[in-house]
């Protein structure tokens, strides 16, 4: 496994909405297992293909790493696995919650973003099989966050346009 550079704003990737995995191959496999290392070597709580440079329609998150304590008090979340996600999309919402947030890839930024308080989603697994996973809290904000990477928006492009003056 290997280390990744996180690309940071205002790299072009970052803004380009990521095409889907179509190849489940050793590439793929290692690409993920490389996302996995670099998140929790950042530390971070996700990461998705295009911070690392990749547009590919790919995620990784875990909510009940070390790293989720620093996020929203203590709302660590255990019993939550690692997720890998291919091909993600949201496929319900459910009322809406103010909550912190920062990203890997706008280091020393974090804001009060509104999102979705519940999500389901739905997409295949490192082997290509079908996965819907529910999220809530911590879960919920992390998907979602995650999600708008592959369609090229940033945290940043959630704040309000006086906020926004900053960048």
């Amino acid at each position: 496994m290997a280390l990744l550079e996180i690309k940071k704003y205002p790299e072009k990737i970052l803004k380009e909405r990521a095409s889907p995995v179509k190849a489940f191959n050793g590439a793929l496999q290692k690409l993920i297992d490389d996302m996995i290392e670099t998140m929790y070597a950042a530390p971070g709580i996700g990461l998705a293909a295009p911070q690392v440079g990749v547009s590919k329609r790919l995620i990784v998150i875990d909510v009940s790493s070390s790293a989720a304590l620093k996020y929203q008090g203590n709302d660590r979340q255990e019993g939550y696995p690692l997720i890998v996600l291919i091909n993600p999309e949201i496929v319900y919402t459910e009322g809406e919650v103010d909550g912190d947030e920062g990203c890997l890839s706008i280091l020393g930024y974090r804001t009060v973003v509104r999102r979705a308080e519940k999500v389901k989603v739905r997409g295949l697994d490192r082997k290509g099989k079908s996965l819907e996973i529910e999220g809530t809290g911590l879960l919920s904000r992390a998907l979602q966050h995650e999600i708008d990477h592959l369609n090229g928006i940033l945290v940043i492009d959630r704040i309000s346009p006086i906020k926004k003056g900053i960048f």
